[in-house]
């Protein structure tokens, strides 16, 4: 029986490892974190939303896939947030795995999205 549980919370374990969760940062630590420069930020609400409005600094996951190695910075430590629409959406977990998979260790998730953002009066970028 105890084999059993071991096998099962093992299993529960790798799942939830492999389920694309990330640890969340809240609007404010984001907030900080622009000033700083210490964070690549990256909005996977696609193109259009990006251009109406992001969080300041943030990077269009939609334009910047295909060379992601590239404009993430090289420790691969390096904090990277990823956010899409709001606390339901799990868009940003492409960009989330797909900086993972590139070996960054240090992959968050702003679960507030820029609904969130707007909601809190923060500013936006608007792109052209």
């Amino acid at each position: 029986m105890k084999k059993l549980v071991a096998l099962l919370a093992a299993s529960v374990l790798t799942v939830t490892a492999f389920a694309g969760e990330y640890p969340d940062v809240s609007i404010a630590e984001v907030k900080a974190l622009i000033g700083t420069k210490k964070a690549t930020i990256i909005d996977v609400n696609g193109t259009e939303s990006y251009k109406e409005g992001h969080v300041p600094g943030a990077l269009d996951f939609d334009a910047v896939e295909s060379k992601l190695a590239s404009v993430l910075p090289e420790d691969k430590n390096a904090l990277v947030i990823a956010y899409c629409g709001n606390p339901r959406c799990k868009a940003y977990q492409a960009a989330a795995d797909a900086a993972h998979k590139l070996g960054y260790k240090n992959v968050k998730h702003m679960s507030a999205g820029i609904a969130g953002w707007n909601k809190a009066g923060e500013k936006v970028e608007k792109a052209k």
